[in-house]
């Protein structure tokens, strides 16, 4: 992966936390802007190797899960390799990857748009508990930041500071009173992604439907795989998972743009009215910064303070995962 060199602090003892899916996990849907029918399919990977995307109807073109290799989108997030080979929507199945704590993956799919399944996280972290982790024999490696980076676009603002885990802290404004003013505050340690976000689904407004649909975006979308508000109505058949959970799914969103940075972050991440792209600004501007971050090897206690870190590996009764 391509890194600027950084501060390393060598002083922790190193220890071994690098893991990777057990078995092969398969998706199949649409995706959310494209429309088109999808396989996904997510494999085991060696040490090292990171996330993947491999392009299966391309000749397995290989797209990293890289921040410098997102390009601009709408209402999205993608990358592109060297070559202008790119998968796009890639934030649900990013955030379940780190939000169960693998960072060796090979994710084959079947085209050019991540299917969007129920609209969260919910089915891929479902899947990754059936396949099962299994931890590697190698040392696990993070990114410490060592003091906050900012960047602002109109109102909105995106920071990173210090944390000795990855926090998340994510507040929207909206004027349709079935969303109105949401904040919340995470820390992400132990489950919390698996409890408190992954089944939050994505949202938008009735009056922006037919807007993206003429653009050519949301053209696999329905009531079933997004939340729909109009004013202080949810379309949506069932209503809402959660009082609040459009910032929650924002928080999810974060997750995925996160986990970009190619390894976990000890920091602590707050959202004001922030998106996709500013999220990306952001891991640009802390790496542009080398005194800004560091990199550390985990000891015991830090590894317990990771998203993935007490997250156990098999489907309950209930079809959530269980978390120790």
């Amino acid at each position: 992966m391509r890194f600027p060199q950084g501060r390393e602090n060598r002083k922790i003892r190193r220890s071994k936390m690098q893991k990777t899916i057990a078995r092969k996990a398969q998706f199949r849907g649409v995706g959310l802007h494209s429309g088109e029918p999808v396989l996904l399919t997510i494999l085991p990977a060696p040490v090292n190797h990171g996330i993947v995307f491999v392009r299966t109807d391309l000749g397995r073109a290989r797209i990293p899960a890289r921040w410098d290799l997102v390009k601009p989108s709408q209402l999205c997030t993608l990358l592109e390799n060297e070559d202008g080979v790119s998968v796009s929507t890639v934030e649900h199945v990013m955030a379940a990857l780190a939000g169960t704590g693998l960072t060796n993956a090979v994710v084959e799919i079947s085209g050019p748009e991540v299917p969007i399944l129920d609209g969260s996280s919910a089915p891929f972290v479902r899947g990754i508990g059936d396949a099962g982790i299994r931890e590697q024999d190698a040392v696990l490696r993070a990114i410490r930041v060592l003091r906050p980076v900012e960047v602002q676009h109109g109102e909105g603002f995106a920071r990173l500071s210090p944390a000795d885990s990855l926090e998340i802290n994510f507040d929207i404004d909206f004027t349709d009173a079935a969303i109105g003013h949401q904040e919340k505050r995470l820390n992400m340690a132990n489950g919390a992604f698996v409890r408190e976000l992954m089944d939050s689904r994505t949202f938008c407004r009735l009056q922006d439907v037919e807007a993206m649909q003429k653009s050519g975006l949301a053209l696999g979308g329905t009531f079933m795989n997004a939340v729909v508000i109009d004013g202080d109505k949810v379309l949506s058949p069932g209503g809402l998972r959660h009082e609040d959970e459009a910032v929650r799914h924002k928080m999810l969103d974060a997750m995925g743009d996160l986990a970009l940075a190619g390894a976990p972050l000890l920091a602590r991440y707050t959202g004001h009215r922030a998106g996709h792209a500013m999220t990306n600004k952001l891991l640009r501007a802390l790496f542009a910064a080398p005194d800004a971050w560091e990199w550390v090897t985990l000891d015991k206690r830090q590894q317990k303070r990771l998203p993935g870190a007490g997250v156990i590996p098999k489907l309950a009764q209930m079809g959530e995962l269980a978390v120790a």
